[in-house]
């Protein structure tokens, strides 16, 4: 395996541009400014966002993805769960967290819509068909694995929440799965190819961090490991085989330098996100990211902890910088 070859910490090299001071600032604002959905009451009372799906372009290798955070419950959900248990299952804030990385020339990339209405870490042919009122003609994967997850009720569209609670109280319309799909997942995966084709044209290689978050403890329904006490991080590369095992080390070493627990592919190898887009033999790496949300927010009220907050992003713009000046080739 090649060695990673490494510039100095803090020293962005030539190919970082940034964005305009003004332009930074108004995009970290937004962020921090984005109305929490829970305070509006009911799935589909928020203005719409304009698209499903955000995106900033970047001009370094670096691409950051960040697939859970989305708020926005659209009107034809049709969830029976109220909104603050279906909020329970979003990635909260994962989005302000990464906020500092455009500026930095980062790629950016982010979905508005939640996790549960279709899941983009999951294929489209991880679908639970027993949702659905008529015969879905798509491929289905029949992967052990995967099967595993869409008896979770963690498939393309989630059955049950972590909890075990049912999500729907009806059957699913073959049309209206269809439309999320179109609506939300396809748009959610361009976006991400084109980032990580972008940064791999610009440099010759591309480093893509796929952005969540996990509860302190996970639920019953939640993975194979109902009741597990998660580490402050989790990182994934699905042992190996979406990124350099080397640089998968250098994110854990420089996390653990800042005095956080990190554990490596368990209970979380990394999913659809990085098994699409990972693939270290052509200098394209994806690496999952998972952060304990207890570091940052309280997961009753889904406050956010500032001192917390402020703590993570200064560790994690320090992780970015040094991916930057990182060529793992």
């Amino acid at each position: 395996m090649a060695s990673i070859r490494s510039g100095r910490l803090g020293q962005p090299p030539h190919f970082a541009h940034t964005l305009p001071m003004h332009a930074a600032l108004k995009l970290i604002n937004h962020r921090f400014q984005q109305p929490d959905p829970g305070a509006t009451g009911t799935p589909g009372v928020a203005a719409p966002p304009v698209s499903m799906v955000s995106q900033q372009p970047g001009t370094t290798p670096l691409v950051l993805d960040s697939p859970h955070s989305g708020t926005f419950y659209p009107h034809d959900f049709g969830a029976v769960c109220d909104l603050p248990t279906l909020r329970r299952a979003e990635d909260t804030h994962v989005e302000k967290i990464y906020a500092f990385a455009p500026a930095l020339g980062v790629a950016w990339v982010e979905a508005h819509f939640p996790r549960i209405y279709p899941d983009a870490n999951r294929d489209t042919t991880e679908l639970d068909t027993t949702l659905l009122d008529g015969e879905w003609t798509d491929p289905i994967s029949t992967d052990p694995k995967v099967l595993s997850k869409v008896r979770l009720g963690k498939g393309l569209i989630w059955k049950f929440t972590d909890e075990g609670e049912p999500i729907y109280n009806r059957l699913l319309s073959v049309a209206e799965v269809r439309a999320r799909i179109d609506r939300c997942w396809r748009p959610y995966h361009g976006a991400v190819a084109q980032a990580i084709d972008a940064a791999h044209a610009r440099h010759g290689y591309s480093i893509h961090i796929n952005c969540h978050s996990m509860p302190a403890v996970a639920a019953s329904h939640a993975t194979e490991f109902p009741g597990m006490v998660h580490a402050d991080f989790v990182v994934g590369d699905r042992d190996g085989s979406t990124a350099s095992p080397a640089l998968s080390a250098l994110i854990c070493e420089h996390l653990r330098g800042c005095g956080y627990s990190v554990e490596y592919n368990h209970p979380y190898k990394g999913v659809e996100l990085v098994r699409r887009y990972g693939n270290p033999a052509q200098h394209r790496h994806s690496i999952q990211v998972e952060i304990n949300r207890k570091l940052y927010m309280d997961e009753t009220t889904l406050e956010q902890h500032p001192e917390g907050m402020a703590r993570l992003q200064a560790d994690l713009q320090a992780l970015v910088h040094k991916l930057l000046v990182t060529d793992p080739r």
